[in-house]
């Protein structure tokens, strides 16, 4: 197999780990016996994520570098592979279709049982792989659970935050520069869409210093557009549905819209919806050209720094997190929310899939998916590294994602 025979380090052990406690933990906040519901009409029912992560690990670590004998190859096939299905063309399989979560959980526990025992022997590129796949679906699955109906997980009563001061929108002149897009290979870890680095121009232009809120979308809605999807409408006003309940819609919080809504809004507003390589000027640059591993220096991702790891279900008021501003006073580049871009996900100039895992992107550059950058607060530390690309389709509404305006 061509994968560096690299040793899986303690920290690697360690963080695997971690990862596997925040998919259970989450798998805890829902009924048993509603894990055979589908709250994502374009995704598996919840039940499938519960054996998926394993039969992932297995198929890439125990089968795939050790060519393990299968213990239960009818699991390794049904938990391979999730579903990303194009408009009207939904999942229709029953509940009943799917295995009991007594065999599922036993089968998660073999699978770790097995893949622990060689886990030091094993690949650290495809042990990296297994770590960020678990972690991105403890932040998809968050937007699974987040559908599911209150009542039936198990969670805090929310609570409407307390008024904060209106933000004061402005645009933010960004000088022209270049900007580095793409990861070096000998930088460490990334995922095939991530390589090769290569450089841009971009000339100048103006940026939002906030992401858009709830207000600002608010007023879009009343000229005539529709609500978003978190929104909903009661006799007493617009509320949002966090993840364990409504409340009274917060004004100052990041608005969160599908791509086609953002560009819709932006259109709107006269404006127009950043460019990866503009979003990477504005996060990563600085007046004297320079660019910083992250928006506010090179220091390490914080507390202090963003609504990012796991630290919140909900988001925070834009003004919120001032330690992450960028060198150029744009705030929330990472966290509180994914930023939707104008730029089609597609690959960079020398790109290769992975050869243990072809279809992660290349199936997805097909022209009608979105890249997006940043962080939402379900979004793992690991990700906030700066080469790191999410993407979704136009059309997707489950997604934390956001988005600011430019002005070319």
């Amino acid at each position: 197999m061509p994968v560096a025979k690299a040793l899986a380090a303690p920290a690697l052990k360690s963080a695997l780990a971690s990862a596997r406690a925040q998919t259970d933990e989450l798998f805890c906040l829902v009924h048993p016996q509603s894990l055979y519901e589908r709250p994502v009409p374009e995704r598996h029912r919840m039940v499938f994520y519960v054996g998926h992560l394993e039969a992932f690990d297995w198929n890439l670590i125990c089968a795939g570098a050790f060519s393990m004998t299968p213990f239960h190859p009818d699991f390794d096939r049904l938990f391979a592979f999730g579903i990303d299905p194009p408009a009207r063309q939904l999942p229709a399989d029953q509940a009943a279709d799917w295995p009991s979560l007594e065999e599922i959980h036993g089968y998660k526990r073999r699978v770790r049982e097995r893949l622990d025992k060689v886990l030091d022997e094993a690949p650290e590129e495809l042990v990296q792989v297994a770590i960020e796949h678990r972690l991105m679906h403890a932040e998809t699955f968050a937007y699974i659970l987040h559908n599911l109906l209150p009542n039936k997980k198990f969670g805090p009563t929310p609570q409407a935050p307390s008024a904060t001061s209106v933000p004061v929108h402005r645009m933010v002149q960004i000088p022209a520069g270049t900007v580095t897009l793409g990861r070096d290979r000998q930088e460490g870890f990334g995922w095939d869409n991530e390589f090769a680095v290569h450089m841009v121009h971009v000339p100048s232009f103006t940026v939002s210093k906030y992401k858009i809120t709830n207000a600002q979308y608010l007023e879009f809605v009343r000229a005539g557009a529709a609500a978003p999807h978190f929104w909903t409408r009661h006799d007493d006003g617009w509320f949002l549905r966090t993840m364990f309940g409504e409340i009274p819609l917060p004004l100052d919080w990041p608005v969160y819209v599908t791509h086609d809504e953002a560009q819709s809004y932006s259109n709107w507003a006269g404006k127009a919806l950043p460019t990866e390589a503009q979003f990477h000027r504005v996060a990563y640059g600085t007046p004297a050209g320079e660019e910083r591993r992250y928006p506010w220096g090179d220091e390490p991702p914080d507390g202090t720094r963003g609504n990012f790891d796991f630290r919140r279900w909900d988001p925070i008021p834009v003004t919120g997190s001032p330690g992450g501003e960028s060198a150029f006073g744009v705030s929330q580049l990472l966290g509180n929310g994914w930023e939707w871009t104008s730029t089609v996900f597609h690959p960079f100039p020398g790109f290769q899939p992975f050869s243990f895992y072809p279809g992660y992107s290349a199936p997805f550059f097909g022209g009608d998916h979105y890249l997006l950058k940043g962080a939402s607060p379900r979004t793992a530390a690991c990700f906030l590294r700066r080469s790191f690309r999410n993407w979704f389709r136009s059309n997707y509404r489950y997604a934390y994602a956001g988005f600011r305006c430019v002005e070319n």
